[in-house]
């Protein structure tokens, strides 16, 4: 492959990540804080591109014009590039969940919450409070969680959050045990927006032992999944 061809595969990648990277597809990928790297990145891909043109145009002879052509097979590089742009993998959901222990982790501190009224928790946030902080400031108060659905082995319904350190690579999931008026038909991956009340019990994560607290499900309804389908603030 000679250097307008490396050049114009360049120009693709980069064109491929500013794409990811100005659109929502890139919550598939990274968390959001590092969208404006990957901007960065795409940029300097493209502008690395331009240059290797300008550099071979400049310094080209004519005897640079008289080589045997390269193997159109090359090319095939592309193909992962136009599947970047055109299919969006989907969000680590159930199964992942199911066969991943809990990521909770004990965090530095907890935020102050309002003294009263609803709060609306983030799944790691509720967890976190209710394992490591004994729900001191979520009792009997009315809580509402938003995260897919997922059913372990034996049945035991979870609403759950995926947290991310860097990337999707290292997802992890949170998980929250539901009790109470729970649907009675719960679709795993579905994902839905749970109201109800902090729970003192408790369970273990069959995969890593890890603990999982209850909520006491007052009411539930289906909502669409969110632009962004990870939570980076839940292991703590």
């Amino acid at each position: 492959m000679d250097r307008q061809a490396q050049a114009a595969l360049l120009f693709l990648l980069g064109a491929a990540v500013l794409h990811v990277g100005w659109t929502d597809l890139h919550l598939r990928y990274v968390k959001a804080g590092l969208r404006p790297l990957l901007l960065l990145s795409g940029a300097v891909l493209i502008a690395t591109a331009a240059a290797t043109v300008w550099y071979e145009r400049r310094h080209a002879s004519p005897a640079d014009h008289d080589h045997h052509p390269e193997p159109r097979v090359s090319w095939l590089l592309a193909l992962p590039l136009l599947a970047l742009i055109l299919v969006a993998p989907p969000a680590l959901g159930s199964y992942s969940a199911v066969h991943t222990g809990t990521a909770l982790q004990k965090p530095f501190g907890f935020p102050d919450l309002p003294a009263r009224g609803p709060l609306r928790l983030g799944v790691g946030d509720y967890a976190a409070r209710a394992v490591h902080d004994d729900g001191r400031h979520l009792r009997d108060r009315p809580l509402t969680l938003t995260g897919f659905v997922a059913l372990d082995r034996d049945g035991t319904p979870y609403l759950v959050r995926m947290t991310l350190n860097c990337c999707a690579a290292d997802a992890q999931p949170v998980k929250v045990a539901l009790t109470g008026e729970i649907p009675p038909v719960l679709r795993p991956d579905g994902w839905l927006e749970v109201t109800g009340t902090y729970s003192p019990r408790r369970t273990k994560d069959p995969v890593n032992d890890g603990p999982i607290p209850y909520l006491e499900v007052t009411a539930a309804r289906p909502v669409p999944p969110p632009a962004d389908p990870y939570d980076d603030t839940g292991s703590g």
